[in-house]
């Protein structure tokens, strides 16, 4: 997928958002400015969240209220040590689950999540969704289906 400014990237995040069920994992990956956060922002508006979205870099962790709870975590300071947070607190929490930088906890992943790759481009961002189980794909055909 393709998203050529903040307001398409917040659109389609909040359109996932609509989609997300009770203890969803997602995994967002891409370099500083990406846009990781922004797309938080947009998924939250979809699960009704008003709070002011925040980026949890300094936090570790940031927790918001709204249809589901949602734990938006920043896991690119703990440098892989997954032992260091209480991944399961979230994991396992009833809500909806965002890490960025979530793929350098490797092994302490759980088995089932959609992860994100959002790569700058001169005209927008490539949004590159990879499915992680069955959750995962049936999420990613329903946005699909909904574009």
């Amino acid at each position: 997928m393709h998203t050529k400014n903040e307001e398409e990237l917040l659109a389609l995040g909040e359109r996932l958002g609509h989609l997300l069920q009770k203890d969803d994992v997602l995994i967002l990956t891409g370099e500083l400015g990406a846009g990781k956060t922004t797309f938080t922002k947009g998924l939250a508006k979809g699960l009704d969240i008003r709070q002011m979205i925040k980026s949890p870099t300094y936090t570790i962790v940031r927790e918001y209220e709204g249809r589901l709870p949602l734990y938006h975590l920043d896991v690119y300071r703990i440098e892989g040590d997954a032992d260091s947070i209480d991944l399961d607190e979230f994991l396992f929490g009833g809500g909806v689950t965002v890490i960025e930088w979530g793929h350098l906890l490797g092994e302490d992943l759980p088995d089932s999540y959609l992860e994100l790759e959002i790569l700058k481009e001169a005209d927008g961002r490539c949004l590159q969704f990879i499915a992680h189980g069955s959750r995962a794909e049936q999420l990613i055909k329903e946005l699909q289906d909904g574009v």
